[in-house]
């Protein structure tokens, strides 16, 4: 019988000096065991669990003292200099302390378009944390289990019959992903093509399986896009509607949409490059082949409250919480763990994102109740994720701040 993945591993204590305490193509694949019980759920006489009431977390006031910003821009300009980012905007925010944010950068090269902190951009992968936290909400009001199979909601899904929630939210369910040559083929016919959820998943039926569910990890998009059709099947409404509804109005997220047409990107966005033969090269967007595991924009405020509400595991109940802390070894994205659609970072809870011209990194301290969030112009880089190096890099300025 597998051995049960640990809960991420408890680290020193990130006690900032002023504080009295993410892919599109990525794909990783580690042995292990997948946890297979879901965590307990709390009914009412309606047979349904109460929502938790969400409130959208107010910044830190004031700003951080000035040598402390000073590291921390040396910080985000050191990381795009060393990747030739064109652009970036990002965030810390202490409680208690104070708030930094800053604008790097450009957002169009061939503009000159700078960047700005109120700038909409894709968060990519990121989206996963929602799409999951989505699938825990439900299982915590007793909607659904998560060890129900994906045959339940999904009809054809090799080892449909064998394949749970949980395995499809923490990358082991084996499941083929749909990035194949059937979608490539697909794609290259119309790379302006909206595709829907249905289409998407489309690509995955009766594809051979990667592994036995529960035997070993493996992160794509298709676990989580099969999780978006669940969430459409139980809510009774469409993904966008039920994200809507349940998480960005009670958060107040007016910055952050689903969108699958890129025409919907209005206002003031950056443009997404990737190195080619030593020059930058511009990309089309089309959040339609993400859906639900990579088609959300946000802007850097939205991201502050997710982190926030991410890693403090304010949508959940403290059990299930704790279950989407039991975490394993994953080669890609760069996590120390990754658990239940959210990953762990020296301590940091939180997601990245990256694909297509674009990084994220969204994270959160529990310990000390601080939160990064990065967002970068570039991405595909050889053996590099410049939105999680970046966050790497602001969170050691906060950990080396507070050891002086």
């Amino acid at each position: 019988m597998p051995n049960r993945p640990p809960h991420f591993a408890p680290r020193p204590s990130v006690v900032v000096a002023l504080v009295a305490s993410a892919a599109f193509l990525l794909a990783g694949c580690t042995s292990g065991a997948a946890p297979s019980s879901s965590s307990p759920t709390a009914v009412g006489d309606s047979g349904e669990a109460a929502r938790p009431t969400l409130t959208r977390p107010a910044a830190p006031e004031g700003e951080l003292p000035a040598a402390l910003q000073s590291s921390l821009q040396k910080a985000v300009e050191g990381v795009m200099a060393e990747y030739d980012v064109p652009g970036a905007a990002a965030g810390v925010w202490v409680p208690g302390e104070g708030s930094w944010t800053t604008a790097v950068g450009l957002a169009d090269v061939e503009q000159n378009v700078p960047v700005t902190t109120e700038m909409s951009w894709p968060i990519r992968s990121v989206t996963k944390s929602y799409t999951v936290s989505l699938i825990l909400q439900l299982a915590d009001e007793g909607k659904l289990s998560l060890d129900d199979t994906i045959d339940r909601y999904v009809d054809g899904i090799t080892n449909g019959d064998r394949i749970t929630l949980l395995e499809l939210a923490n990358m082991s369910s084996g499941a083929a992903d749909y990035v194949g040559q059937a979608f490539l083929d697909d794609f290259s016919v119309d790379p302006t093509k909206v595709y829907t959820l249905d289409e998407l998943n489309a690509f995955v039926i009766d594809q051979p399986a990667q592994f036995e569910p529960g035997t070993e990890y493996l992160y794509t998009n298709a676990n989580t896009n099969l999780l978006g059709a669940v969430v459409e099947k139980v809510t009774g409404m469409p993904y966008a509607e039920a994200l809507q509804e349940r998480i960005l109005d009670p958060l107040g997220q007016s910055g952050t949409r689903y969108l699958t047409d890129v025409a919907d990107w209005t206002g003031p966005h950056p443009t997404g490059y990737v190195e080619a033969d030593g020059a930058l090269e511009p990309q089309q967007e089309n959040p339609s082949i993400l859906g639900p595991a990579g088609s959300l924009f946000s802007t850097l405020d939205d991201g502050r409250v997710w982190a926030d509400t991410l890693g403090s595991g304010a949508l959940l109940k403290p059990e299930t919480q704790a279950l989407r802390e039991i975490g394993h070894e994953i080669p890609r994205p760069p996590y120390d763990l990754y658990g239940v659609g959210m990953g762990q970072t020296n301590g940091w809870l939180g997601h990245n994102g990256e694909g297509v011209g674009f990084t994220a990194a969204t994270f959160h301290d529990p310990v000390s109740g601080a939160s990064i969030v990065v967002y970068m112009n570039e991405s595909n880089l050889p053996d590099a994720h410049p939105a999680d190096a970046a966050f790497r890099a602001l969170a050691e300025v906060l950990t080396t701040e507070a050891a002086q």
